[in-house]
């Protein structure tokens, strides 16, 4: 898709779900308040020339810095789709030696799947147990070692 396509839709989509109650995600955003400011809402060329000076380019998502804002020029900007995910408010952050990650970051950081840290979580373990212990696949079960990898 080209630049102008993408800009257009992403401009279209956050119209529809701040606006439209038949939106599939109006209840993110509409139903919590969160609006477009008048400049963006009645002009394309408004929202394209503000893009186009503040880094949109190609594959990059819209932002909004404080998640209970408005779609506005002071409170949006370009990031990866990686950075979005992070920016969740229904991630789950977890605090380990006095650093706070999403699961998902810890899931890189420490090379244990996301999915086994959540498993873990649920089944009452510590944040420290749970990013530290590594999994043993031998016999083709999965048994914990003893020993745990800081």
């Amino acid at each position: 898709m080209d630049k102008t396509n993408q800009l257009y839709r992403c401009w279209e989509n956050i119209k529809s779900r701040c606006s439209n109650p038949k939106d599939s995600h109006y209840h993110y955003y509409g139903e919590k308040g969160v609006t477009v400011c008048d400049d963006w809402k009645n002009s394309y060329s408004s929202f394209k020339s503000w893009a186009l000076q503040n880094g949109f380019m190609p594959g990059l998502t819209i932002d909004r810095i404080d998640v209970n804002g408005n779609y506005c020029p002071e409170n949006c900007r370009w990031i990866t789709q990686k950075e979005q995910c992070s920016n969740r408010t229904s991630n789950r952050i977890l605090t380990y030696n006095g650093v706070s990650h999403t699961v998902t970051q810890w899931s890189e950081i420490v090379g244990i799947s996301a999915n086994t840290i959540f498993a873990r979580l649920d089944r009452g373990w510590s944040t420290e147990k749970s990013l530290t212990r590594p999994l043993d696949n031998r016999g083709g079960n999965q048994r914990y070692r003893k020993k745990a990898v800081a």
